[in-house]
């Protein structure tokens, strides 16, 4: 069920790992950023928009990871953007033969009959230095880095005061860096200091995964964030809510992700 987190901006939030796809109402139809996750959830999405008589003109992936590149035939042929970069990553993934039992091996097992793989990864890459999704409706500016993954972009829904952060700025998540990253700390500190500078532009910020954040949500999520990454760094206790024993429930696993980034930065071992 889509529910409405702005003006023009409307939210759904899966049951698989509380993945949010994002609706934003333009002229002639609507922006659908990182739709998922399951195939009847991107059905019940289509519905909803159909009832409403607006229909998908555009689509928009964050960054390349799994679940935020899937789609559903319901949806229709239109353009799916995403950087240049997070395009040349999923060409990269794709043209390997045995793509579909790589993606697989990091499906949620208990989803995992319910995502659809036909459409996975279909972006059309934005010339580089792009600025503005381009579409009939309101100004989205994207924020392009490379803190989680490469060509990574938060999009900034001007007029709305929406932060569309991807795979940052979550409340059950913590930071994770790009295990491929030369430089993953600093590259992810770079990033927190993008948001910072928009912050003041934003009343809600919306994370790939969790709940939506509001007023001096926004603030306090980057420093959450900030205060974790530099915990990494310096290799000292992060005591962060989001791991250990005031961890969500269902969410403990976010433990082993600590746990590994921490063995992976003391070691320097790729990922």
């Amino acid at each position: 069920m889509l529910k409405q987190v702005a003006e023009g901006v409307l939210v759904h939030e899966s049951e698989c790992i509380q993945s949010n796809a994002i609706v934003v109402e333009g002229n002639a139809g609507v922006l659908l950023i990182d739709p998922g996750i399951t195939r009847d959830e991107m059905s019940t999405i289509s519905d909803d928009l159909r009832e409403s008589g607006t229909p998908v003109v555009a689509g928009f992936s964050t960054h390349p990871d799994w679940d935020h590149v899937l789609w559903h035939p319901a949806f229709g042929d239109v353009p799916r953007y995403g950087t240049a970069r997070c395009a040349a990553s999923l060409r990269d993934l794709l043209s390997n033969p045995d793509w579909e039992a790589r993606v697989a091996v990091g499906l949620p097992p208990e989803f995992a009959e319910e995502i659809p793989m036909d459409l996975l990864g279909l972006i059309t890459g934005l010339p580089a230095e792009t600025t503005r999704v381009p579409w009939d409706g309101p100004e989205v500016r994207i924020i392009e880095h490379r803190g989680h993954a490469p060509g990574h972009a938060a999009l900034l829904i001007e007029g709305s005061g929406v932060l569309v952060a991807g795979d940052m700025l979550s409340d059950v998540l913590i930071p994770m860096l790009d295990p491929g990253a030369a430089n993953p700390i600093d590259d992810y500190l770079a990033a927190l200091r993008l948001f910072e500078r928009v912050a003041g532009d934003v009343d809600v910020v919306v994370p790939g995964h969790g709940s939506v954040g509001r007023g001096d949500q926004v603030h306090a999520r980057i420093d959450q964030d900030r205060a974790y990454v530099h915990a990494l760094r310096d290799g000292t206790d992060p005591s962060d809510p989001r791991i250990g024993p005031s961890a969500k429930p269902g969410w403990e696993w976010v433990s082993d992700v600590h746990t590994w980034q921490l063995q992976r930065l003391a070691t320097g071992t790729p990922g």
